[in-house]
Formats: structure tokens, C-alpha cells, sequence
């Protein structure tokens, strides 16, 4: 398989993964405003992960639940690249926390 058939299974992956945790946000009784937070901070920890794997083509071969369990914990995610504020740092953590407390209960 080449490289963009490998970046496509693992974006399969996460497809199965994120949307499950998204409509989790969605049922519960955060405002819209907030689940969009924790939406943009998805985002953002997606690019962090291409960056990773950018910089070292070797976790390419992982599967992306263990590049994420190697990437969050309960207390929180990577450093922010060109991140602005301490503030938007705290988000992206909490989302991060929020995010392993889904997978760490997710059956899989």
C-alpha cells in the first residue's frame, strides 16, 4: 500500500473514532457554543498528529488509537504549536481529557 493509501486507512480510523465522541458532546448538556470548543480543538489535535507523523514518517506504521494514547492522557495534550494564549491551551487540554476519557470507556 503506498503512503496515501496509508493516510486514508488511518483517517478511516479516526472517522470511526471522532464522530462517536462528537456525537457524545452533542447529547449532553454543554452549549453549542462549548461542543463547537471541543470541535475546533479536534481540529487542532489532528494537526498536531500530522505534524507528528510528518516528522517522523515511523508512527505512519501505527494505528491511530495508539498515536492518540500516546498523545493524550487525563491530563490533557501536546503542546500547541504557534498557540496565542494559556487559555487556548486549557481548551485544547480539556478536550484532550475529555477525548481520553471516551476512548478509555470505548469498547473497541
Amino acid at each position: 500500500m503506498d503512503g496515501v493509501g496509508k493516510r486514508s486507512a488511518a483517517g478511516g480510523e479516526v472517522g470511526g473514532l471522532l464522530p462517536a465522541f462528537v456525537e457524545e458532546l452533542a447529547a449532553s448538556d454543554l452549549s453549542p457554543k462549548t461542543i463547537q470548543k471541543h470541535v475546533d480543538n479536534l481540529w487542532a489535535l489532528g494537526g498536531e498528529i500530522i505534524r507528528d507523523l510528518n516528522e517522523t514518517p515511523s508512527l505512519r506504521r501505527k494505528h491511530i488509537e495508539q498515536i492518540l494514547e500516546d498523545r493524550i492522557d487525563d491530563e490533557g495534550g501536546p503542546l500547541l504549536y504557534g498557540v496565542d494564549s494559556d487559555e487556548q491551551q486549557r481548551s485544547f487540554d480539556s478536550t484532550c481529557r475529555k477525548l481520553h476519557r471516551f476512548l478509555s470507556q470505548s469498547p473497541r
